[in-house]
């Protein structure tokens, strides 16, 4: 990032941050972030990304624009229904923040192609609205080493917790797929509350990519908008049991595992 009388302007705000200022402006524009999800979450998460001025943003998604989104996932707009989620988004953000490099892949993420799609990132962003894709996410990103941010929203409700190496992941929370867990389409979502989550995944993003605060590692934060109750409750130590990051893991290839996410959306 060249310090300019723009860019200067732009992120005068991050400049006088005692925690950001001018190294972690160019620290920030210098890192590369990965969303799977260009929905509700991806949504927030990736315009607050490069307004914040992250320099390197991929967005993955295998979907199309449609009516029904427009409730929640802001960065869509009626002009760009039938269009690719993963185009409409990086047109919204080249108009906020030009200087952000985009790369989009409208595909869903499967066990063949993740590894691929995460190598190439510092940190990955799980807007997925499945449990078979966000369990997924995070075998991909314990086998790779990758840190990420994962979120949940059904109704009022949501949920999110950060992964780094050597952390608890998601199998140590939940073990596996839960059964017949509701969806979004199934019980309905309050799009607010969606977006409330996906800002909260950029600044989980942002604080890893500083390496400044306190991470949701370890912990989950649970979200009840309705009543506007947030409970950060802790779960420990990787679980030495489970399937991916336990003593001895089982899942160690995911073609190998394929059958376990079923994957049908991304």
């Amino acid at each position: 990032m060249t310090l300019t009388q723009e860019t200067a302007q732009r992120y005068s705000r991050h400049f006088t941050l005692k925690e950001i200022g001018v190294s972690g402006q160019k620290k920030l524009f210098s890192s590369k972030v990965l969303i799977i999800g260009a929905g509700g979450l991806g949504s927030s998460a990736a315009l607050y990304l490069a307004a914040a001025g992250v320099g390197n943003i991929g967005i993955c998604d295998g979907d199309k624009v449609e009516l029904s989104n427009l409730q929640r996932q802001i960065i869509h707009s009626v002009d760009e229904m039938g269009n690719y989620k993963v185009d409409s988004a990086s047109k919204a953000i080249k108009a906020r923040n030009p200087d952000i490099e985009i790369c989009t892949y409208p595909t869903f993420v499967n066990e063949n192609n993740i590894i691929g799609l995460i190598e190439g990132y510092d940190f990955v962003v799980d807007c997925t609205d499945r449990f078979e894709t966000k369990f997924l996410i995070n075998d991909a990103c314990v086998i790779a080493k990758k840190p990420y941010s994962h979120a949940g929203v059904v109704g009022f409700g949501g949920q999110a917790m950060t992964y780094v190496p050597g952390a608890p992941c998601l199998r140590c929370l939940l073990g596996g797929v839960p059964k017949n867990a509701p969806t979004c389409a199934e019980m309905g979502v309050l799009g607010a509350v969606v977006g409330m989550m996906g800002c909260l995944q950029a600044t989980e993003t942002i604080k890893y990519l500083l390496g400044r605060g306190e991470l949701l590692t370890g912990k989950v934060l649970k979200v009840d908008a309705l009543n506007m109750k947030f409970t950060l409750a802790e779960f420990g130590s990787p679980d030495p049991d489970c399937a991916v990051c336990g003593s001895y893991p089982t899942i160690t290839d995911l073609r190998k595992s394929a059958s376990d996410y079923k994957i049908v959306c991304g």
